[in-house]
């Protein structure tokens, strides 16, 4: 395992402040009579994270005593992204029996939602706790997204979510041209370099779009998955699932999150929490698989990644999950949906350093050049967007097959 900390710094302890007056004075006329009707105390609002999007989240304590030990605000400004899709979404992720931030109020002309808190640490960050000295991370955490990942995928129906077409798959491989080849690195491409980038993406999208469909979260990585804790008790029926022993026990207690619990190499009887759910469609199975091994800030050894990817293949399988009878096969639909993924997200990644102000997002894109050139090297029929991208990183590759130099 060769984990990196994300650029961006710790943000719970950061005071809340807003571009815009008027937003402020819409949040404040929100948020106050919040504070009395769910016994928040608005004194110690402060920022919880913000993402890559135009979204950010706040943070704020219950009162002593109340029902809540903290939850978290979303602040989505409407003329810049959308709430809906989140509230959509995060409905049929709770109806699938998945664990999702409860909607306990939104105001969807000004974008501020209320939502349940899933607690402090993200998987990614309990992956990173771990000792220098492992080798590989617990299996059995990465076996609790697996199970969440099939629990999402079979309360799969077509028509409710957008569906991940072929203008879809093209519209995000264009970014990797506009923003990171000409944006970023500054490189002309000519009439033949373009054919060769035409050429590969009508290729991956075909391989792609090969596979069935079904629901999509679109970035199922450790970033977007929470270490479980024991909730108080929430205002759904669904609640009936926490414990009755108070809120913010970690759940199986203090030991439960610690490496040598999940080593065995199974699920435990954690449930992980799902976040920044809002962009999901209908789309290839392949996909979440991939952002769930292929991650943007994290990378793991090749025979981890095939481990995983097994397991979830075998128990997909069993779940009538349309993976296919050929582990070999799927596992190529995986590496060609991660060459899509890490070619639109080097392009997301230029944009957003480049449009949006956010540069820490830029020291991220040498793991998808190396994701994009190891996939690459694999296919014969990806050779030449190999050597292209080679060509723009200026890397020089030495000809074994050159004989008679002096």
């Amino acid at each position: 395992m060769s984990p990196t900390t994300p650029s961006e710094p710790p943000q719970s302890s950061k005071p809340v402040r807003w571009d815009q007056a008027q937003r402020q004075t819409h949040f404040d006329a929100w948020f106050v009579p919040l504070c009395a009707s769910h016994q928040l105390a608005p004194g110690s609002l402060r920022l919880a994270s913000a993402d890559a999007s135009f979204r950010r989240y706040l943070r704020v304590d219950g009162l002593p005593g109340g029902p809540w030990s903290s939850l978290i605000i979303m602040d989505a400004p409407p003329e810049q992204i959308g709430s809906k899709p989140f509230v959509q979404v995060a409905d049929l992720m709770a109806k699938a029996g998945l664990t999702v931030p409860q909607v306990l109020a939104w105001d969807e002309t000004h974008g501020f939602l209320l939502l349940s808190d899933l607690g402090p640490q993200t998987m990614l960050q309990a992956l990173q706790t771990l000792p220098t000295q492992a080798t590989r991370p617990p299996l059995g955490l990465f076996l609790d997204a697996v199970e969440t990942l099939v629990q999402w995928q079979l309360a799969s129906h077509e028509g409710v979510l957008p569906p991940y077409d072929q203008a879809f798959v093209m519209r995000e491989l264009e970014l990797f041209p506009q923003w990171y080849i000409a944006e970023h690195r500054k490189f002309t491409l000519d009439a033949a370099q373009r054919k060769t980038l035409d050429t590969a993406f009508a290729a991956i999208a075909r391989s792609n779009l090969a596979w069935p469909n079904v629901y999509m979260h679109r970035d199922f990585m450790p970033r977007n998955l929470m270490m479980p804790v024991y909730r108080a008790p929430t205002l759904s029926a669904g609640a009936s699932s926490l414990p009755p022993e108070g809120a913010d026990t970690p759940w199986g207690g203090p030991a439960a999150h610690r490496a040598p619990t999940l080593d065995a190499g199974k699920p435990s009887a954690t449930r992980l929490g799902v976040l920044d759910f809002q962009d999901a469609v209908y789309g290839p199975i392949t996909y979440d698989m991939t952002s769930r091994m292929r991650d943007a800030f994290i990378s793991w050894e090749e025979d981890f990644c095939l481990d995983v990817t097994i397991r979830y293949w075998e128990k997909a399988r069993k779940a009538n999950l349309p993976v296919g009878d050929d582990f070999g096969e799927f596992y190529k639909g995986v590496e060609w949906m991660g060459l899509q993924r890490h070619l639109k997200i080097a392009g997301i990644f230029a944009r957003l350093s480049l449009r949006d102000g956010k540069p820490q997002y830029l020291a991220d894109t040498p793991r998808f050049i190396a994701y994009i050139r190891a996939t690459c090297a694999r296919y014969m029929e990806l050779k030449p967007l190999l050597r292209l991208v080679e060509k723009i990183e200026g890397i020089e590759v030495p000809n074994v097959f050159a004989f008679g130099r002096s």
